[in-house]
């Protein structure tokens, strides 16, 4: 008995490692990942872009 439940445990340990299901928890953790960089990436794109228009407006200053 002690053979056969080594075994089958080994066997469903070896299946949830190589397992690649896209289980509930993966997508949870997707969503949570991807949720601040949607709203992060047009505040950093509105920043870079009033950053540049800045240093624009600054070089043109100091070249007259």
């Amino acid at each position: 008995m002690k053979k056969w439940w080594r075994k089958k445990k080994a066997k469903r340990i070896t299946n949830k490692k190589h397992s690649d299901h896209y289980t509930f928890i993966d997508f949870l953790f997707d969503v949570l990942f991807y949720i601040p960089e949607l709203i992060l990436f047009p505040l950093r794109m509105i920043w870079w872009l009033i950053r540049g228009f800045g240093r624009l407006v600054g070089n043109l200053f100091d070249a007259i």
